[in-house]
């Protein structure tokens, strides 16, 4: 009963794809191990009620970085999913592959056989698109991609997307497909009005075979070893103490800040980082919990002249009423996460390709749902894609209970902070064409007078939140490479039968939102472990 072929740590974006996978040779037996419990809530189900789980102790770690030092000390929440689906059940299902020439740049960076064209048919596996059919996209994967209400519930989206042609950009009505660069619909994993979360869309179907053993509640707190070679891990489940055993590979794919915590915690990592946690050195890998990277943002916020936001639909009776239509028809407001139309496009010239990312929102509330402008505005979500400050996610203690140090080190790179005025310049310049004068009022923030570098620095340093995309703490790479921590086949160098399998093993954050990349890594990472 404790001996599997498998045993997969974490249950969220990648770790359901894998078990999924894995499992559907019926000679192999695999094990799903979750620290979280179900991911059944109708708020997790409900596209619209995103800040709901995102808010909630069931579904979210709840980690804190350290105070910023480039952000004036400020601590920053790290939203990470917990329960079945991990963040693919709390985010903001925003479905975006990145760049192809992130993928490119992957390989690169010594990730070989990670370029875009050996990318494509992962990405084309994983989806159900229900959008305009091109080569470039694939129909009959488990995970169903759609553009919401197709910006039909606010003349607001269409006049954001005119507004970013009429300043000279591209109009672009597919950025999955043959071209990123220029504005067009936003697309989101919603599968006919449901959160398209993996748990959904890969494990569900997968839990009626007999050779999946699925354990919610089991925290793992150490592989187990025999010289080299991983040979299964210690958990405890509902506070007793169990130990599996893995005849063929442990894989670790509890994210970018549980995969190093878990790697450091069983020894292996940067040497004085273990020793300093009071943590036996077992295996010296200097890059595990190094490289953090991140996506920041900004709410760019204008008051709207007329009242046609979504502010008007905050009060109880309005969201008793989007409820109602959403539980008997999986439709309305309710089946969105009301980011229906957006942009990526170049912060300067000099960037080789579309660096900056927008997400329209017709209403001026925050990300989490706790504050909203009163009276009726619109916004956009903005920041630079392709950041060059790094971070570190570290083990303080020997205790899996006691969370990692985690430091993004936000804005201290010197090319951050120009990428950032170039980004408030262009999406004000953007903000300002007249597609949007029907709607546009007063600027609510920044505000007119934030113009100068030295404003702009400062109201960003203030004002700027992560996007919840942190990624890239355990490397892929060449072997050769000191801070490598995974080669090319998802393997942990220098040990046998254990991989990592996540967005922690990303060598460079891509353009776009991480969930979609996730995915397209666990798929393309079973096909290697299957050989």
């Amino acid at each position: 009963m404790n001996e599997f072929d498998y045993i997969i740590v974490g249950a969220g974006s990648a770790g359901c794809i894998l078990a999924s996978r894995l499992s559907e040779d019926g000679s192999k037996t695999v094990a799903l191990i979750e620290a979280g419990g179900s991911d059944n809530s109708i708020f997790v189900k409900m596209p619209t009620a995103l800040a709901i789980p995102m808010n909630t102790k069931r579904f979210n770690w709840g980690f804190n970085s350290q105070p910023e030092p480039h952000l004036g000390g400020r601590v920053i929440p790290c939203y990470r999913g917990k329960g079945l689906g991990g963040s693919s059940s709390i985010n903001g299902m925003v479905f975006v592959r990145g760049n192809p020439k992130d993928y490119d740049e992957w390989e690169n960076l010594g990730a070989n056989g990670w370029n875009y064209e050996t990318c494509l048919p992962y990405f084309k596996k994983l989806e159900n698109w229900n959008g305009i059919p091109s080569q470039h996209r694939g129909s009959t994967g488990p995970v169903g991609v759609s553009t919401g209400n197709d910006m039909k519930l606010s003349p607001l989206y269409q006049a954001f997307i005119d507004a970013g042609v009429e300043a000279g950009y591209p109009a672009c009505p597919d950025y999955n497909g043959a071209s990123q660069e220029g504005f067009g619909p936003m697309q989101m994993n919603v599968d006919h009005g449901v959160r398209a979360s993996t748990a959904r869309a890969y494990l569900r179907p997968a839990l009626k075979r007999p050779n999946l053993s699925v354990f919610k509640k089991t925290v793992t707190e150490k592989i187990i070893f025999d010289g080299k070679t991983a040979t299964g891990i210690t958990a405890n489940q509902n506070g007793k103490p169990l130990e599996l055993k893995a005849r063929r590979e442990v894989i670790l794919s509890a994210g970018s800040i549980g995969s190093p915590q878990l790697l450091q915690l069983s020894g292996i990592g940067p040497e004085n980082v273990l020793k300093d946690a009071g943590i036996n050195p077992f295996h010296i890998l200097p890059g595990v919990g190094e490289n953090l990277s991140d996506h920041l943002e900004v709410f760019f916020q204008y008051q709207c002249t007329q009242p046609i936001t979504l502010n008007n639909k905050l009060d109880p009776i309005s969201k008793a009423l989007i409820g109602a239509r959403w539980i008997l028809f999986k439709n309305g407001l309710g089946a969105t996460n009301h980011f229906e139309s957006c942009g990526f496009i170049k912060s300067s010239e000099q960037k080789p390709w579309p660096d900056m990312q927008f997400h329209f929102l017709p209403g001026a509330i925050s990300y989490d749902g706790k504050t909203a402008f009163k009276g009726h505005g619109y916004q956009v979500h903005v920041g630079p894609n392709k950041p060059f400050s790094r971070g570190h996610v570290r083990v303080t203690s020997s205790n899996v209970k006691d969370a990692p140090e985690i430091l993004f080190n936000y804005l201290q790179d010197k090319r951050d902070v120009e990428d950032w005025r170039n980004t408030i310049r262009v999406s004000r310049g953007i903000l300002q064409q007249t597609a949007l004068a029907p709607y546009r009022g007063d600027e609510i923030q920044p505000g007119q007078d934030i113009v100068s570098d030295e404003a702009i620095d400062q109201w960003v340093r203030d004002n700027v939140e992560s996007a919840y995309h942190p990624s890239c703490t355990n490397k892929m790479g060449d072997a050769k490479d000191d801070m490598a921590v995974v080669d090319p086949s998802c393997r942990v160098i220098g040990l046998k039968n254990l991989r990592v399998v996540d967005s922690s093993i990303f060598p460079s954050i891509p353009n776009g939102n991480l969930n979609a990349p996730t995915m397209m890594l666990a798929e393309k990472a079973s096909d290697i472990i299957r050989g």
